[in-house]
């Protein structure tokens, strides 16, 4: 009877209640992005110009870094989406929210801001606390493996303005990427430093959201400088994105509560010493500051908005941060008859999360004979983690290849979690503020061997099959103290727990031709468990969740390569699923292994070029998630869908550049994504609410000449209003339902972008 897929649920120790994130909506489909679309994948920090893509006769080669060496997309044998810095920009893409449409198979939420983003890849999503879906910035892992970490809630959400392109792996990436990557990996490929040339940016814009308070901006500088030609360059950038706030608070009467506030900033350095010996050493910042996330309470009987589309009612406010600092150091050195490969990596993330809860503990205070109140919960996420990977791959070969290497990170993490206890008026109620105070500390420590190989059978005949061994050591903590012991247990609790872990990937590949190949791909992936919150009557630990993908797909080019298809299918089996659970009144919640579920599914992607300058894509995707047991953690039987994964998802994009009089260059572009309905849990649950089917048109032109660029974009032209990751807040007294919440696509903004390079 109680929701533990959305983070609008009542959770107390609330890595579960307020980091669960909310599973996905989505679409399907990757324009230029997918096999071979977008330059930008091709080119060593660039974007491209106007000018080679008017005169581009035929669709561009993707390079990608997937397999962890240098390929084409077309001879990787695995589902793969790219998402370049042109595509990125042209969409003034300000999370990944708004590349929801450009990746088949994968469905993206927010739950209110930046940086509270959940990611689902073929069905697969966080029904739990830790993270399924992987993130790697470069050659190195960012957020957590562990549960109570919250490594959910550490999804990141990078401005493009660096990057040069996103590589999106869907399937189980166990082999070469370890924990957590089960459902898939999201890798963002920054721009490197340039040794030979002196270059800079400098840009900024404006918009306007409808029904919004005030005018969003946004500004962004970049230089690149050879501090030694042709051996040692630089690199450094700072941008800010200022989104104003679009829903407006019908209690308070304050407007615009949910403005947000983006910063990013990164120095690079890149040294040549020669030809084999290449260093990269960097320092990235980003941060995200919500005022608020601007939950919509709706009507649980007809579902409809209580104050209106745009407002809310909440009493208290409920403010986001969040701040990542990644620092990485890579040493790539050719050995002549191989390639070795040092990876290091220190990063930092803090969440600051708020939510007024006061319809779950208000309740509770006429316990210790106080009349209800109002009660606001924080939760406080530190995560340190250190990683090292070394890695030796061999050359290319006719005949047999390999890749081997050794993997290990540690994490410390704290949460400190926290309810307040007060009166109508604000006031803090003596002796009960705080309902209760939680310190939850924790490490994560593994480490593992991995090795993957190619056995070249004939010209067009290729087997590649991957190992990887992992162990992987927990410990926690739980300190909780305040309210008597009224919510939660007070006193010290602690646990341990080791794991050793066996991931596999076959794939056998033939090869049509140059431009075109067959594939069978079979692979495992895992998510850790570990020690579970120390409660009465709930097990002591969870054991980790597995999958078993299997998959065959079609890569081609074709029309003179002026037409590519990439097209899949899949089936996975989802064991000892890692599933969020409450006491029946939703005070507390835990996590609980939850059975078996099985998902299938088909992913097409495709583009054409049919004349000179001008590019369409259709893509599209059908996922069938559903359990294969009961789960009672759930309320879920045995053929209920999985909670939050559309069944039909499908978008069209079209964009054609074109030379204007006195050497200007034209682009005009367009998205329009459908995303199918679903529920906001498993059927057989009494409060499963569903949410409607709906699309969103996004346009955008820009003008170019020499060093100017002049952009406008609409995204959401026709101001679509669907209500999204629909959750509810529990009595705390009762159990019975208090609040139906949702959240809001962001209304039609329209924009306008200046830039001048030097």
């Amino acid at each position: 009877m109680h929701d533990i897929s959305k983070p609008l649920r009542c959770t107390l120790l609330a890595s579960a209640m307020i980091a669960a994130f909310p599973l996905s909506s989505g679409i399907a489909w990757a324009q230029d992005q997918s096999a071979a679309t977008n330059a930008a994948g091709a080119t060593k920090g660039t974007s491209g110009k106007k000018g080679d893509e008017t005169s581009a006769t035929a669709l561009p080669t993707v390079i990608v870094t997937a397999q962890k060496r240098t390929q084409d997309i077309r001879k990787v044998p695995s589902s793969i989406s790219v998402v370049g810095s042109e595509k990125m920009e042209n969409q003034h893409v300000a999370s990944l929210v708004d590349l929801a449409g450009s990746l088949p198979g994968v469905q993206i939420d927010s739950s209110g801001s930046p940086g509270l983003t959940s990611i689902a890849i073929r069905g697969i999503s966080s029904l739990g606390q830790g993270s399924v879906v992987g993130t790697y910035i470069d050659d190195s892992p960012l957020g957590s493996s562990s549960n109570f970490a919250n490594g959910s809630l550490l999804e990141l959400d990078l401005l493009p303005y660096d990057l040069d392109r996103i590589e999106v792996l869907r399937g189980p990436q166990g082999t070469l990427y370890g924990a957590g990557a089960m459902g898939g990996l999201v890798k963002y490929v920054l721009k490197e430093p340039d040794v030979d040339s002196t270059t800079g940016e400098v840009g900024g814009g404006i918009s306007s959201i409808s029904g919004g308070s005030g005018t969003g901006w946004d500004g962004r500088a970049s230089v690149n400088l050879p501090l030694i030609q042709d051996k040692l360059g630089i690199t450094a950038s700072v941008s800010e994105n200022r989104t104003p706030g679009y829903v407006d608070n019908a209690v308070t009467g304050q407007n615009g509560i949910n403005a947000v506030t983006q910063k990013s900033g990164r120095l690079a350095l890149l040294w040549e010493p020669n030809d084999d010996v290449k260093l990269k050493v960097s320092a990235l910042h980003q941060s995200v500051n919500a005022d608020d996330i601007g939950v919509i309470p709706l009507d649980p009987v007809t579902q409809q908005p209580i104050y209106g589309d745009q407002k809310t009612g909440t009493a208290l406010p409920q403010p986001f941060r969040k701040q990542v600092n990644f620092y990485s150091a890579t040493l790539n050195w050719n050995l002549q008859w191989a390639d070795f490969t040092s990876a290091t990596s220190y990063s930092t993330s803090a969440v600051d999360r708020a939510a007024d809860l006061s319809v779950t503990f208000g309740p509770l205070f006429p316990l210790v004979g106080l009349p209800e109140g109002l009660s606001a919960f924080d939760g406080k996420y530190d995560l340190k983690k250190v990683t090292q990977e070394f890695r030796l791959a061999s050359k290319p070969d006719d005949h047999f290849e390999w890749l081997v290497g050794t993997f290990f990170t540690h994490e410390t993490s704290h949460n400190l979690q926290s309810e307040t206890a007060q009166a109508m008026d604000g006031s803090s109620i003596a002796g009960l503020d705080p309902l209760y105070a939680a310190s939850l500390p924790s490490t994560y420590k593994e480490a593992a061997l991995f090795g993957d190989f190619t056995y070249k059978f004939t010209d067009s005949f290729d087997v590649t099959g991957g190992l990887r061994y992992a162990r992987n050591e927990q410990t926690f903590e739980q300190k909780v103290t305040g309210g008597e012991g009224l919510i939660v247990p007070l006193g010290d609790n602690s646990g341990h727990s080791a794991q050793n872990v066996l991931t596999w990937m076959l794939s056998p590949e033939y090869h049509l031709n140059d431009d075109s190949m067959l594939y069978v791909r079979a692979a495992t992936g895992y998510r850790p468990g570990g020690p579970n919150f120390a409660v009465p009557g709930v097990p002591p630990s969870v054991r980790s969740d597995t999958l078993i993908n299997y998959e065959a797909g079609w890569k081609s080019l074709f029309f003179d390569k002026k037409a590519s298809i990439d097209f899949d299918i899949y089936d996975i089996n989802w064991r000892n699923i890692q599933v969020g659970a409450t006491t029946p009144n939703g005070a507390i919640s835990y996590v609980v292994n939850g059975g078996t579920a099985t998902s299938r599914g088909a992913e097409l992607s495709t583009a054409l070029m049919p004349t000179q300058g001008l590019r369409l894509g259709l893509n599209a995707a059908y996922t069938d998630a559903y359990l294969t047991q009961d789960v009672p953690s759930l309320d879920g039987k045995n053929g209920d869908s999985l909670p939050g994964i559309p069944r039909f998802n499908w978008a069209f994009t079209t964009d054609y550049y074109f030379s204007l009089p006195n050497a200007w260059a034209g682009h005009v572009g367009g998205d329009y994504r459908w995303t199918g309905k679903r529920l906001s849990n498993v059927n057989s649950n009494p409060y499963t609410y569903r949410e409607g089917s709906y699309g969103v048109l996004d346009l955008y032109a820009d003008i170019s000449r020499d060093i100017w660029k002049v952009q406008f974009y609409v995204k959401n032209l026709t101001n679509a209003h669907p209500h999204l990751n629909i959750g509810y807040l529990q009595n705390g007294a009762t159990g019975a339902v208090a609040d139906l919440q949702s959240y809001l696509l962001q209304p039609r903004t329209v924009g306008v972008e200046f830039d001048v390079q030097f």
